[in-house]
């Protein structure tokens, strides 16, 4: 698998999961700090483009070819897949998901 530029495909789920994310921290913690949390995200997402090999293989998808890795923000996986052409961001979990329920993300289809 080789470096380079990659356009950033979202799935829908990621979409609905960082929405679900974002009010969980406005409730939890107020808009400030939901706000400040949710542009992390989405920086970091953005950044997929030419930094996706620096993102660890997500350990509940582990793969020879290592496509499928994670942003680790805070508690929370941002699970993404390496294509040739594209970066397909899959889904938004909390760590504490069961591993089963990860699983389930190779399913996702874009």
């Amino acid at each position: 698998m080789e470096g380079g530029k990659k356009k950033v495909i979202k799935s829908s789920f990621y979409y609905s999961d960082i929405q679900d994310i974002y009010e969980y921290g406005e409730a939890t913690f107020g808009i400030r700090l939901a706000d400040s949390f949710f542009d992390n995200i989405l920086y970091d997402v953005e950044n997929l483009e030419t930094q996706y090999l620096l993102h660890p293989e997500c350990r509940h998808l582990e793969t020879k070819t290592k496509i499928y890795r994670n942003i680790i923000i805070g508690s929370y996986l941002i699970i993404h897949r390496i294509r040739v052409n594209r970066i397909e961001v899959l889904r938004a979990f909390h760590g504490s998901r069961s591993p089963k329920t990860i699983k389930q993300v190779r399913k996702v289809k874009l």
